[in-house]
């Protein structure tokens, strides 16, 4: 089984910007994937996808780690 994901796949310079302007960006520039804006910190399964961006923020919306597919 491959993980290579295929188009964009990590958005660093989205790092502290809006979680759901980051988000709207991400699905722009990836089509594939589905962007999902969640509270740093808060529990997620470690399965891998190809099709998913978590979209990690504080408690201000803030993006607070390099969203990654995944």
């Amino acid at each position: 089984m491959s993980y290579e994901c295929r188009g964009k796949n990590s958005w660093p310079e989205l790092v502290g910007t809006n979680g759901d302007y980051a988000a709207l960006v991400i699905e722009r520039e990836n089509t594939r994937v589905d962007a999902i804006v969640i509270l740093d910190g808060t529990p997620v399964t470690a399965d891998f996808r190809c099709d998913r961006v978590r979209v990690r923020v504080d408690k201000n919306r803030i993006v607070v780690k390099v969203p990654i597919a995944g």
